[in-house]
């Protein structure tokens, strides 16, 4: 078997993990995000444009994108 010359890791916990909880606040949100991102990691999926009706943990996903650091 051949392995790849490279592996791309992909933080999700941002997006994937918290939509699973009851609520995050806004402000806990970019500071996690701020966090892993000083880790160095390359991507880091913070959020999405879903329904809140569906989703309400990703209601305030455009606001998250405007307020943590890139």
């Amino acid at each position: 078997m051949a392995l790849p010359k490279y592996v791309k890791i992909v933080e999700v916990g941002a997006r994937d993990g918290l939509q699973n909880e009851k609520a995050v606040t806004l402000a806990d949100k970019v500071t996690l995000v701020n966090a892993l991102s000083k880790t160095g990691l390359k991507v880091i999926e913070t959020g999405s444009f879903v329904s809140p009706k569906w989703v309400p943990q990703m209601a305030d996903s455009s606001e998250l994108f405007s307020l943590i650091e890139r």
